[in-house]
Formats: C-alpha cells, structure tokens, sequence
C-alpha cells in the first residue's frame, strides 16, 4: 500500500491561479477529483434550498459524504483492536515481500474496509456483552452493534501499518551487496523513528491542508464514499447482498485464476502476440517482448501486471501514464538500441553499472574493506556507465522533483497563502481558535464537537524519534554522519506542504528518492569513510518526512469526513505502525534468507519477479552518489542536471498555454505525471502496460460515462475483490510450497527457455 497506498480518482481540470468561494466544481477545477454523476434533465437546481454552511462544501464532497453526525458512538473498542491486529499483521508481510518483486498488487485498502464490517458485526453478535479489566481499567468487551466508525478507525490504522517500509531499503542493501548485517534491535528501532518522524511532520501541513474543505484529498473522499455505501447497504439488504454477493465470487475467481499466471500456466503473464509470429526473430522478439522487449501490442492476463490502478486512478491520468509509457519504450528504446546516438553495449534496459567494455562492473571492488573508495580498482576498470533506459530514468527523476515543486507553487500559491492568512488570525485573536474553527463550513462545524489532537502530541512523537535516531547514527548504526540526518530534516520540512498539496488535489505521489539520495552524495562525496547503504539510508528519512506525513493527513481527512474523534483517529495511527514494523522486519528477514540467489542474481527467476527491482535501482544509485559521487558523475553524464531545468520550464510553459487557450485543455497535460511515469519504468518487464490502458478506457471512461449507475455499485468492490485474491493467491501459494516444494512441470505454457516463447532473447 506504500506504493499505492494506491492511489484514486479523478480530476477533469487543473486549478485556476486563484479558487473562488463557490460550492461548484466547475469553479475549482483542479480539484474534480470524481467526476460528477450524469445529470437527470428536468432536475432542478436544488442548491438554493441548501444551507450557507453545506453550500461551502463542494458538490462532489456534498455527494458522498454525510452531514450529521451522532457524537455518543463508540469508537475505540476492544474490537477495533482485536481487528487492527488481524488486518495490520499480514498487509505488512505482503507489502513488504512484494517490494522485492517486479510487479505486484498491493494489500487492498478496499479488503480492509469490507472484510472489517462484517468481521466487526459478526463480532457484536458473538462477544458477549460485558465489562472486563482490573480495578478502574475496564471497558466494554461488546458495547453495542458495530458501527461504520468503527470500520473507518481500523482501516485507518490498517493503512498505515499494513504497509512496507522504507528502512527496509538500506537494511537489505548493506547485507545483500556489503555483507553487513544490522542489528534486529537498531534495524526495527530505526525503522519505526524514520515513520514516526513522518507522522511528526504532519503538524507542519495539517493546518493548511486538513481542514480547508476546496482540499478534498481524493483518495479519502473516494474511501469515505465506499465506506458510507457499506453503511447504506447495512439499511438495504437488497443491495448490501448483491454487493457482497459479486465481491465474494470476484475474490474466489481471481484468487483462483492467479494460480495459473503466477504457477502452473505463466505464458497469460506475457501474451507477446509479435513473438507467436516469428518466435526466432531477435528484431520481432524484441519488439514484442514484453520481458526484455519494449511489449509493443504485449498483453497481460496477469493481475500483479495490471492492478486496480485501471479502476482507480483517473482517465486523463491513465492517458498521461501510458503517453509517457509509448515514449519511453516504443520511440526511445528503439532509437537507444538502433542508432548510433546511445552506445548499446552499455545494457539497454539494465539498472545495472557497465565497464567501458559493456561487461556488468564489479562495484565492489570499488570499496575497501574499510568502506572507502577504491582510487585504484576504478583507475583500473575505467569510468562507470549506466543503461540506456537508466540514465533517462535518472534525468526524468531530476524533472518530476522540481516540475511537481513548480506546480504546487503555481497552481496553489492563492490557496495556501490565504490559509497561512487564517492560521496566522487564528493563532493572534482573543480565544486563539483552532485552524479548523477558523472554516464554518458543515463538515468542520461538526468536527468542533470533538476536542482536537493538541500540538504537544506531535512534538513529542518528534522528539522521540529524534533522540532514538541522533543515538543511533552518533554511535556508528545505519551507515551516515549523524550531522547528515539534520540536514535530511530540514530539506523534509520545506518540502512537507507543497508535495502534500499535489497529492491532496491529485492523489498523485512524487518519488524523491532520486533527489535525495543525489543531495547525500554531494554531502558526503569529499568523506573519506562513506558507505554506500548511507544513501537509502538518507533518503528513508528526508523521503518519509513527506511520504508518512501525506499518509497521516490522507487518512486524518478519512476522519474528517467520517466525522471521527481526531484524538481517536492519532492514536489509532499510531497503534497501527507499533504493530507493522516488526512484522516489516520479519518479512524482511523471510525475503533474504530464502530469496537470495534470485536478489542477488545468482539465480534466475523465470518469470522475471523475484528480481529485487528497486534495490538494485537503489544499489546503482548509491555507487553513483556516495562511491563515485555526483562531480565524476556529471562529468561523464553532463546531459543529467538539465532534467532539473526541463522540470522547471515545463509547469510554467503548460501554465502559459492553459492561459492563453483554456479550451485546449492543457491544465490535464501534467508534467509531472509524465516525467513520473517516464523515471519508473523498466524495460525488461514491459508486459501489462497496454492490458491497463485498456482496461482503465473500459472502467474509468466508457463504464464511468456510460454505466455510471453499474459502475458506481460495483467498480470499488470489484477493484477491493481482484487486488484481495491476488494477495490471497501469492499467500496461499507462499505457505504450500514453501512448506512442499515442487517444481511445475515444463510445458507449452509454461516453457523452460522463454514462457512467453520469445526465443530469440
């Protein structure tokens, strides 16, 4: 759900430069986040009969979330805890065993938000109802029938403890390529600092972008909107049942199917239909590949290939994702490998590092045993190159840090201006009000029933997290300088409010690993003593000062729109991670003791997904920054540092033309997306991309537009159902043959040399 905490829904338009004080979504453009349902002809325009407060709300917030509320329900329950447990142990194992893949689906937040209604009222039927506990600490073991509050608190604390987590990066690195184990004690301790560091931040941006209802944070309305039809379907049995009905056989059938792309039948995973036709042609294979090819017309029957992204995220995103997909690998990697403009040899699509021969390089010979740099082994294997494919990623990563920066402060300057106007107010008059008190809309006026959670909270998660991790790093654990950590800190604080902005009017995140990990290098470059794990290690905690913080305020919002106690909301998010690092770290231990040959290449994988992707990504770039250093890599790559020129002149350049021709709809050309899009892919997995934009045209388009109706009862429950029995085929499949290896028969559809019969790769 890291990589996901996938990711909602939809926007039609880009927000003008300033946002009136309107009710309508044609008015604040960026912000129609959903699109609006069909208009009835004959209706009329009932907005004269709403009150001022609900008027000052948004339509599509009007729309799918609730204005009453009944303060006396009971929230934290011996049952809200008893499910966390249940919910938040394996979506952490998963998440974090899946970030070792190639593709995956994430732990479905929509599961957990199902699957936890009816574990919650098959509980209030079954606990029995009384007090339990010792002396004053007693509480209500059954209090009553299971609310939608309830659900909303536990999928809170699910979505943030079911996850993966980025310390995991650096541990693994440091023991799969330097032979250097961390302490189990130092690795969970750091790992639970760098998130509650996150979450202390928070306080930074909650103020401009929790309350203020223009923000609708798309993912928590889309959430907020599932968890309100449960509770209609709670009043409707009619519909509840059918609901439930199709959610249950989609999660059989998948879970069913995936046994076949995943096991027994792998060639649905990649249908390489050019390869059908000249299975030994090295041109065609190439093109048609969709593993080690460009999948030009690939196809993929394979759910860890498509995802619930196709039911999710928004058409026009969809559009932008696979306009940056058909560049990258249909234009530019035919160009790289067939014109003398890139030097073939040096792998094409490979995030790996190439002696001038092309041959892999040893990199490590380019670390003493006392973890400096080797002046003489590089001397003596010469410069290091990179892939084709991997140095546009590199220079695409430089553009989405500085084009998503751009545009929050073009698009949202007017916004977060006036709530710092507000904030500022609030905190200066008489009664020194709260950000929230300072709005008067509907949703914050029913908020202001409960007390809010207090600044001292956030400070104190702070301080705590900073002394663990100051002891750690001061005496010599998870490889940087201690003076480099505050330094991670203060680049996390700048950077917390514009990126939360893009993600809360967009749901799309910008990755900054990159430009972190590009920062520590320029850091540490002149230190004698640096090791190369230091980097993930630097980019874990400047990256979750921002990525743990948006999570926080995301699902801070679910609350504010499930008019839930923010007290009750904090805490539940905390108890979520206590419980989800160390099942991460138990995931983690899984992954290196039994997958370690296909990690560190020793073995291949046949389906290309026990790869470790993004460590190796992670690996290159710690040769790049800390062992190498960015001054000898731009001398050899100088084209690189122009992506941060290309980031800033593309958000102003788009801006310009959305001005002067509105019409054309340039605000949805989003470069950040684009050059997001084109900094992730990878080349040797090029199946499934063609597969989702077919399916996001059926579901998010056509569907949307057309079977609105259809699409609105079923589209988030089939979504909730095929990512849920993935998980549950990759479980199922995990504990038989971990447990009764077996190795599947070679056949037709499943060929030893090439699965989807591409041979001549």
């Amino acid at each position: 759900m890291d990589h996901l905490r996938t990711e909602a829904y939809s926007r039609d338009q880009s927000r003008s430069e300033s946002v009136p004080n309107t009710g309508t979504l044609e008015d604040e453009p960026l912000l129609k986040i959903l699109p609006e349902t069909p208009s009835i002809p004959g209706t009329p325009d009932e907005t004269d009969e709403l009150p001022s407060d609900v008027l000052e709300l948004p339509l599509v917030v009007r729309d799918a979330v609730t204005l009453t509320d009944d303060p006396t329900i009971p929230v934290v329950t011996f049952r809200f805890v008893l499910l966390t447990i249940v919910f938040v142990v394996p979506g952490a194992f998963l998440d974090t065993m899946n970030s070792y893949r190639t593709t995956s689906a994430a732990y479905s937040i929509f599961f957990v938000q199902i699957a936890s209604h009816w574990a919650g009222k098959w509980l209030a039927r079954t606990l029995p109802k009384r007090q339990v506990g010792f002396g004053s600490l007693r509480f209500d073991l059954n209090p009553g029938p299971w609310s939608i509050k309830e659900t909303a608190l536990v999928t809170i604390a699910a979505a943030l403890g079911a996850t993966g987590n980025l310390g995991t990066s650096g541990i693994s690195l440091a023991e799969l390529y330097y032979h250097e184990k961390v302490n189990p004690v130092i690795a969970i301790l750091y790992m639970w600092a760098i998130v509650f560091t996150g979450y202390s931040y928070a306080a930074i941006a909650r103020n401009f972008l929790l309350y203020d209802p223009k923000i609708t944070w798309p993912q928590a309305l889309m959430q907020t909107n599932l968890f309100n039809s449960q509770a209609r379907s709670d009043r409707d049995s009619k519909l509840g049942s059918s609901q439930m009905r199709i959610f249950f056989l989609a999660l059989v059938f998948m879970t069913c199917w995936q046994f076949l792309p995943e096991l027994v039948f792998p060639f649905l995973s990649s249908l390489a239909v050019l390869c059908w036709i000249a299975p030994h042609n090295h041109v065609v294979n190439f093109l048609g590949s969709g593993m080690g090819g460009i999948g030009l017309l690939n196809l993929s029957l394979d759910w860890s290939n498509v995802t619930s992204k196709i039911m999710i995220y928004p058409y026009w995103v969809q559009v932008v994702q696979f306009t940056a997909f058909v560049f990258g690998a249909w234009i530019l990697l035919p160009i790289a490998k067939w014109s003398s403009l890139v030097e073939y040899k040096f792998g094409l699509m490979s995030n790996g590092l190439f002696t001038t021969e092309g041959a892999p390089y040893p990199v490590a010979e380019l670390i003493t045993p006392e973890l400096r740099f080797n002046e003489t082994a590089y001397a003596h294997f010469g410069e290091i190159h990179m892939g084709a494919q991997k140095a546009w990623n590199t220079f695409f990563d430089y553009a989405a840090y500085v084009s998503g920066a751009l545009w929050a402060l073009i698009y949202a300057r007017a916004q977060l201006m006036a709530s710092v106007k507000r904030v500022w107010h609030g905190r200066h008059t008489e009664n020194n009000v709260s950000a929230s008190q300072e709005f008067t809309d509907r949703l914050n006026r029913l908020q202001g029933a409960y007390p809010d959670v207090p600044q001292s909270w956030y400070i104190f998660l702070f301080l705590g997290s900073f002394v663990t991790l100051t002891l750690i790093f001061a005496s010599g654990g998870m490889f940087i300088p201690v003076w480099t950590y505050f330094v991670a800190l203060v680049f996390g604080a700048v950077i917390v409010t514009p990126l939360a902005w893009l993600y809360a009017v967009s749901n799309f995140q910008l990755a900054i690993g990159t430009f972190n990990e590009l920062l520590y290098g320029y850091m540490v470059q002149n230190l004698s003593h640096r090791h190369p794990a230091g980097a993930s290690t630097y980019g874990a905690i400047a990256g979750d000062a921002w990525y743990r913080a948006q999570f926080m305020l995301q699902d801070q919002k679910i609350g504010h729109y499930m008019h839930l106690p923010p007290q009750a909301v904090f805490m539940s998010q905390i108890f979520g991670e206590l419980i989800g690092v160390p099942v991460n770290y138990i995931a983690l231990r899984w992954v290196l003791d039994t997958k370690r040959e296909y990690l560190t290449g020793a073995k291949i994988d046949p389906l290309h997904q026990w790869t470790g992707q993004a460590l190796t990504s992670s690996n290159t770039m710690a040769i790049q920054y800390v062992l190498l250093g960015p001054d000898r890599l731009f001398k050899h790559y100088p084209l690189l540092p122009y992506g941060f020129v290309l980031g800033a002149v593309a958000p102003m350049a788009i801006y310009y033309l959305h001005r002067k021709f509105p019409r054309a709809r340039f605000d949805l050309y989003n470069s950040t997306v684009f050059f997001l899009t084109m900094s992730k892919f990878y080349g040797n997995l090029s199946t499934g991309y063609l597969s989702q934009f077919i399916g996001g045209t059926v579901t998010m388009f056509y569907a949307f537009r057309y079977k609105h109706s259809l699409w609105k009862k079923y589209n988030y429950i089939l979504a909730a159902a095929f990512d849920t029995g993935f998980n549950l085929a990759v479980l199922l499949i995990f504990l038989l043959f971990s447990l009764y290896p077996v190795d599947m028969p070679h056949w037709w559809g499943n060929n030893a040399e090439s699965v989807e019969r591409c041979f001549a790769l």
